[in-house]
């Protein structure tokens, strides 16, 4: 009779088959803590101020409305009707990652950040077909906020967003976020352009390589669980 001592490489693959199986049934409890504080929330809108550190945009960035609708439908629009929600993967709330529900969890250990101790959970995505490809978070365990992301995107490279709590904290809602990029890999929205002040090509794949930018947006209040209808994404 065969044993699984004779065949050490299948012994192998059946344990990763049964490891893979078990991590896409079991949920980490702490992001099951923030995924609950978020369904509060089945939408809002958000007035803030937005400020650039993107030296190359050629746009008045300012007053913004943030619109979120469950599961995933979010939209950035500045005064005059242009949308600042960059193309590829990339969200500014982490309302629309965990929504999906499409993941599994590694738990990455704990690290202090900004005098906090955050447990620090990697997702991967089990849906071939999300945008992203993995993303880490650094949560408060007692107050169960994200406090940091991580993300790398299929096509926007990786992005990090940091928040800031007030208010809306119960709804598990930033008061701020600061949202940084690599500019080489970030794909402007339409109605953006860029300010190279040379248009050879050349001249604009230079001018991104290797350089962060920076979005700030500050949030002055919050209309949660009105109604947005589905026109406005």
């Amino acid at each position: 009779m065969p044993t699984m001592k004779k065949y050490p490489i299948l012994f192998f693959i059946c344990s990763l088959f049964f490891i893979s199986h078990r991590a896409d049934a079991q949920t980490d409890p702490l992001i099951e803590k923030v995924a609950q504080k978020l369904a509060q929330v089945n939408d809002y809108v958000a007035e803030g101020v937005m400020k650039t550190d993107v030296s190359f945009i050629k746009a008045s960035l300012g007053k913004v409305k943030v619109y979120f609708k469950k599961p995933n439908l979010l939209k950035v629009k500045k005064e005059g009707g242009i949308s600042l929600l960059p193309r590829g993967g990339v969200s500014l709330t982490i309302n629309t990652l965990l929504n999906t529900k499409q993941y599994t969890t590694i738990p990455a250990g704990n690290q202090v950040f900004n005098g906090k101790n955050l447990t620090v959970i990697k997702l991967i995505p089990t849906d071939d077909h999300l945008d992203w490809v993995i993303s880490t978070l650094w949560i408060d365990p007692v107050e169960a906020l994200v406090y940091k992301t991580a993300t790398t995107t299929k096509e926007n490279g990786s992005y990090e967003i940091l928040m800031q709590y007030g208010e809306y904290a119960k709804y598990g809602l930033a008061s701020k976020i600061v949202f940084s990029f690599n500019t080489k890999d970030y794909k402007l929205p339409n109605g953006i352009t860029l300010e190279f002040g040379d248009e050879d090509p050349a001249a604009k794949q230079k001018a991104l390589k290797n350089k962060k930018g920076t979005i700030e947006i500050t949030y002055k209040n919050y209309l949660i669980n009105k109604g947005v209808p589905n026109s406005i994404f």
